[in-house]
């Protein structure tokens, strides 16, 4: 399953900092805000504005990887916000493709919530699903 990617409505710094916002709104833990473009700055390299998100519920986490301990590799969630020539862009890799990735069977509404809470926050920034 492919990423999904969408076009955020607003500049980049505006969108790092909504999506903070509205990850602390929904009381997830948002446990890193990776500045990947420092972090290649650090390196002697030149990056565009990238910032990698990782965040969600530890509950909820466990209880996935209580039921399929591989799931780990791919949690806690994702978003991924770049800038590219003046374009803002959001990504994720859905929940339902670590489902599938570990065969987390039985675990669907678990899954389904992790997806609903990911497109919720996407939703906050990006234009219509039509735009994008």
């Amino acid at each position: 399953m492919q990423p999904v990617v969408r076009v955020s409505q607003f500049p980049y710094s505006v969108t790092v900092t909504r999506l903070g916002v509205e990850i602390a709104k929904t009381g997830a833990t948002l446990f890193c805000k990776l500045d990947q473009s420092s972090a290649a700055m650090g390196a002697g390299l030149t990056l565009r504005p990238t910032m990698l998100f990782i965040f969600g519920s530890p509950k909820a986490g466990a209880e996935l990887q209580q039921a399929v301990p591989l799931a780990g590799l791919d949690l806690p969630l994702k978003l991924l916000v770049w800038e590219d020539d003046g374009a803002v862009s959001i990504a994720y890799v859905p929940a339902r493709a670590i489902a599938e990735r570990y065969t987390a069977t039985g675990k669907m509404a678990l899954i389904q919530a992790m997806d609903e809470l990911l497109e919720r926050l996407v939703a906050t920034v990006a234009l219509e699903a039509s735009d994008s």
